[in-house]
């Protein structure tokens, strides 16, 4: 079967890969000149596999104000005129409980864990350089009931395979020494020695390069994918800059974009952008590869990770409920610089701004934080869609069960919660 995959960011890119193995012929097409290099450029770069709780939370209700009007909160909202903000906002607000976050976070475990699976098999069979590591993650807290509540999160995913602990203040310096020359004041920390990071858009590439080597692949670049044509209820073709490409079957993966696209198809997407920022530290030198951290962190009262990749220091942050806004604003790039020189100061003493590589992307989330992977509306039109800042840590998974969905055999997790509801 000809399969077309619109997208060539991680869930497009790894979905094409896992067809291709399937032994479909498969055309991936994507709007920029590489692989990865939209909202999967500068990504966070941790692979969180344990770390998978929504957004959408209880604890929302109580901090909305904040969110509102509070110029230093870590997550942004501005009202707009579109319905889709209201309707997605809407849809979120009735996630925000105990028991949807419960829901929730047990599947998206499942699906993290089976995609940590899925990514080492590829990376023992296709050994290409994304800057992975296993140094594990250490989330830091300065307030003791934080870190309290933190100790009940563990104990209820314990349950469902995750091995963490919380931990003391001077723990969290032992395993990660590079913590002691911080600004803060820690009350403890979770640590989870099994979790991971890498190069989402190193890996994008590597794994395109390696399709490219493989017969019936085909990567369609720099081509803008225009509007679908429809034939009873099924999708013949897709505009793909000058070129129509018709296929037997479609696979939706472009990220914030998927609404659009869906609309034009005839059927509304609950995806709605969550604009977030990085900055890539460059370690120059033996004194800021020493200072900067080995562990991934993440720093809970200020919201912003940091990843080792190899040489680099990735740092992001922020969740913006702002539309699709693509300017990197002055005041977002400084509360990130702001972050390194708190917590690991002499891991950039000696870098300039222009070298930082300033990012905003656009995570595609869907109100509850499941993602949509399998059939559409659309007969021959298939949906992975809807990760949200999960894209990364869930890509490999979410490949998966896409393309067990497509050749109608079981799939090695239950894709219910993942399926597309009207």
């Amino acid at each position: 079967m000809h399969i077309c995959v619109l997208g060539a960011g991680i869930i497009g890119v790894t979905s094409a890969y896992r067809l291709l193995e399937e032994g479909h012929e498969v055309t991936l097409i994507d709007a920029r000149p590489v692989a990865g290099n939209g909202t999967s450029l500068g990504n966070g770069a941790q692979l969180s596999y344990s770390y998978v709780a929504p957004l959408a939370d209880p604890s929302v209700w109580t901090h909305w104000p904040h969110y509102l009007f509070s110029a230093d909160s870590p997550l942004t909202l501005r009202p707009t005129m579109d319905p889709a903000q209201w309707r997605w906002l809407l849809s979120f607000l009735g996630a925000c409980n105990a028991a949807s976050v419960q829901r929730t976070t047990v599947e998206l475990l499942r699906l993290a864990f089976l995609s940590r699976d899925q990514l080492n098999q590829i990376r023992t069979a296709l050994p290409f350089d994304f800057s992975y590591s296993t140094a594990g993650k250490l989330v830091m807290y300065t307030d003791p009931s934080g870190l309290d509540g933190a100790r009940k999160q563990v104990a209820f995913q314990s349950q469902y395979g995750c091995q963490q602990e919380v931990i003391s203040a001077e723990r969290c310096l032992q395993i990660e020494p590079a913590l002691a020359a911080a600004n803060r004041q820690w009350a403890g920390g979770v640590y989870t020695p099994s979790e991971e990071a890498g190069d989402c858009a190193q890996f994008c590439q590597g794994l395109v390069n390696v399709m490219h080597a493989k017969s019936g692949f085909r990567f369609l670049h720099s081509a803008s994918i225009g509007a679908p044509t429809l034939e009873r209820g099924a999708l013949r073709s897709v505009q793909a800059g000058n070129q129509t490409v018709s296929a037997d079957a479609f696979v939706l993966a472009l990220g914030a974009d998927s609404a659009a696209f869906a609309r034009q198809a005839g059927f509304r997407l609950p995806v709605y952008p969550l604009k977030g920022y990085s900055i890539t530290v460059p370690l120059d030198d033996a004194v800021a590869q020493t200072a900067a951290p080995q562990v991934s962190i993440t720093d809970l009262s200020k919201k912003i990770v940091y990843a080792r990749l190899g040489n680099r220091l990735r740092v992001a942050g922020r969740v913006e409920i702002v539309g699709m806004d693509t300017s990197i604003p002055a005041r977002a790039v400084n509360e990130l610089k702001q972050g390194v020189r708190e917590l690991f100061p002499d891991s950039a003493r000696n870098t300039d701004d222009a070298r930082l590589s300033p990012w905003a992307g656009f995570r595609p989330a869907t109100p509850s934080g499941i993602p949509i992977i399998g059939a559409s509306p659309v007969a021959n039109l298939f949906l992975n869609v809807g990760q949200g800042s999960l894209g990364w840590t869930l890509a490999c998974g979410s490949a998966e069960l896409l393309a067990a969905q497509i050749a109608g055999r079981k799939t090695a997790i239950d894709d219910t919660a993942f399926r597309f509801a009207a």
